[in-house]
């Protein structure tokens, strides 16, 4: 790109946290953020007031997870939404012609991973992708299928093994909306990918606790473990053993299967909206999740019990 590129305020969000209205910075564009779901505490009590807050200051909003309140907005042109069948990675959404018709902004809310960040790279850049195949490496990473290149890999493991790390994802941006090329960044990513290494080890070694149920359950409990996991590799982990993965924390129930699984979880538990694949429930319905993906009540008693 040869004219100077301007960067906007960076701040991320997810379905169940969006950032405080008042503390974003004039026209707002959303990216890779999906509607809230009513496990989140529902669109009308989250993702709605935070649209009719911004009121015209929003300026677009582009995501590709499924969401039973996209028809709301279908006429609307800041809106492109789309379902993780249509588009497995946001970036893919956005391009050239978009960016422009949206015209001047000041803030980008994304979503904190890979997929996100590059979404927010790429209309930095005019709807430019920030290294040839940067789209396909998002797909590839936010749907679990297919090998990601050895760029898109270092900093996706650099953003699972910081989470919560936001000067980090703060970075990312910056290096990706540069074309890449800075050194002293890439050395950061580096050395956070690193850190990944002893928690895939720890996730590993908790894999080993699988318990394999009927209706192809894989189900594994982590309510006492100390340690930091890598909880998405370890749905993964699960799903190398059966077709649905299971993981059972302190609050909460995680059920994963593979994107091109056939599986639909919304429709299976009447959610709302998110990944058809992937669904987080309070913990006290395990007894229904377990249930309602097949598992026999004698598996379940038993499992429930181990708890």
């Amino acid at each position: 790109m040869s004219d100077p590129i301007f960067f906007p305020d960076i701040t991320f969000g997810t379905p169940r946290k969006l950032p405080r209205v008042a503390d974003l910075k004039g026209r707002v564009v959303v990216l890779d953020v999906a509607f809230a779901g009513v496990q989140g505490g529902g669109f009308e009590k989250v993702t709605l007031p935070f649209i009719r807050l911004l009121g015209d200051r929003l300026r677009a909003w582009v995501d590709h997870h499924d969401h039973t309140e996209h028809q709301r907005y279908a006429n609307d042109p800041r809106f492109r939404l789309r379902t993780k069948a249509q588009h497995g990675a946001c970036p893919e959404l956005v391009d050239p012609e978009l960016v422009e018709r949206i015209g001047p902004y000041d803030t980008i809310c994304c979503h904190n991973d890979f997929d996100g960040l590059a979404s927010a790279a790429k209309w930095i850049r005019g709807g430019q992708e920030p290294y040839p195949g940067c789209d396909a490496d998002a797909r590839c990473i936010d749907t679990r299928i297919g090998v990601p290149s050895a760029i898109a890999r270092r900093v996706d493991r650099a953003l699972r093994a910081r989470p919560r790390d936001q000067g980090l994802q703060g970075l990312v941006v910056r290096y990706l909306s540069l074309g890449l090329g800075d050194a002293s960044i890439e050395r950061i990513l580096s050395e956070a990918a690193a850190e990944l290494d002893a928690i895939e080890q720890e996730t590993a070694s908790v894999a080993e606790r699988y318990v394999r149920m009927s209706g192809g359950v894989a189900a594994v409990d982590v309510t006492t473990h100390q340690k930091t996991i890598d909880k998405t590799q370890l749905l993964l982990f699960g799903q190398q053993l059966e077709r649905v993965s299971v993981v059972v924390d302190r609050e909460n129930v995680s059920v994963a299967a593979s994107f091109d699984s056939g599986l639909n979880f919304l429709t299976m538990f009447g959610l709302a909206g998110g990944m058809p694949t992937r669904i987080s429930l309070p913990r006290n319905q395990l007894r229904r999740i377990l249930s309602t993906l097949g598992v026999s009540e004698t598996e379940t008693s038993e499992f429930v019990k181990s708890l």
